[in-house]
This record gives structure tokens, C-alpha cells and sequence, in this order.
């Protein structure tokens, strides 16, 4: 496994893997869908160099995105240095290889390059399996909680409460 940054020839796989996840969630029939994603936010975040991928034998085998500020989502707790990571999505042939965990490793790397003590992350709805999941790979469960403003996040964010996660690597 090694993780790269995503080129720009790699966006119609990116949206191949984020149908495909919006296709699964709908599937088991969880209570939040993933719209369909702004090309350009994520041409953006590809020229920014914050969207990465986990290459299994040269193929892509999963892809998620971060950023350094989150302030719709964690309101005040953005002051803390912390990285932010969002949609994970997985190519099927890799399904059952906790990726999630391998993002951990990679990003508690990362956050210590960048200086980041926290590493967080944060889901819709009471999705109780995968709340499971991420506090699995070493996240704590900081709760659920209505956003005030959701105006400029993308429009699964009006479909429920928000599940906030963390590891904060001063205490690991």
C-alpha cells in the first residue's frame, strides 16, 4: 500500500468511487446519501494537493480528502490545529481492508509534519455501525450535534445531526 496525492487524471475515478459509496449508502439504506459532488470543489482540492489516494498494486484502491480548517462544522474547536478529513470512499475490489485504519497511520504522519495535534473527521446521522468503526481506529466519539448554519456545506449536511470524531495526539 502507498498513499499518493490525486492527480488531475484521476477525477472520473473519484466520482466512479463517490457513486459507487452514494450507491452502497443508498443500499443499506442509511439515513444520509451522498449528493453528487462539485467538480470543481474537488478540481480545487486536487490543485491544492488535499485530495489522496491508496494505491493497492498500482490501482486505486480508496480516496479522501482533507483540509486544515472546518468552521461550519466545528465552530470553535477550528481554532485548534488540526486536520480535517472527508469522504472516504473505497473501490469495491478493496472492500474489508480497513482503510480507515490505514488513514489513521498516514494521517498521524501527516499531522505531525504539518504540526496538527488533532486529527478529526465527522459523519450524518446516527449511523451506530459506523460510529463503531471510526472509534475502532482510534477516534473518540465526541457526540452528535445540530449544525447552526449549513448554508455553504455540501447539501447531505441538512439531513441530520453531525457525529464529530477526533484523535488528539497530544494524549496518544
Amino acid at each position: 500500500m502507498v498513499v499518493k496525492n490525486v492527480r488531475k487524471e484521476d477525477i472520473d475515478e473519484i466520482f466512479r468511487l463517490y457513486n459507487i459509496a452514494s450507491n452502497y449508502q443508498k443500499s443499506k439504506k442509511t439515513v444520509v446519501v451522498w449528493p453528487d459532488f462539485d467538480r470543481e470543489m474537488v478540481s480545487q482540492e486536487i490543485a491544492e494537493h488535499r485530495q489522496f489516494k491508496l494505491l493497492i498494486d498500482d490501482e486505486i484502491a480508496c480516496i479522501w480528502a482533507i483540509t486544515f480548517s472546518d468552521a461550519q462544522i466545528w465552530e470553535k474547536r477550528n481554532e485548534d490545529p488540526a486536520i480535517y478529513i472527508h469522504r472516504i470512499a473505497t473501490n469495491p475490489k478493496f472492500r474489508g481492508h480497513n482503510f480507515v485504519g490505514a488513514i489513521v497511520d498516514w494521517a498521524k504522519d501527516y499531522a505531525n509534519v504539518h504540526t496538527k495535534q488533532f486529527i478529526r473527521l465527522d459523519t450524518i446521522g446516527e449511523n451506530t455501525r459506523l460510529i463503531n468503526h471510526y472509534c475502532n481506529c482510534g477516534f473518540d466519539f465526541l457526540g452528535m450535534f445540530d449544525l447552526p448554519n449549513v448554508d455553504e456545506l455540501p447539501p447531505h449536511y441538512k439531513e441530520g445531526p453531525v457525529c464529530l470524531f477526533e484523535i488528539d495526539l497530544a494524549k496518544k
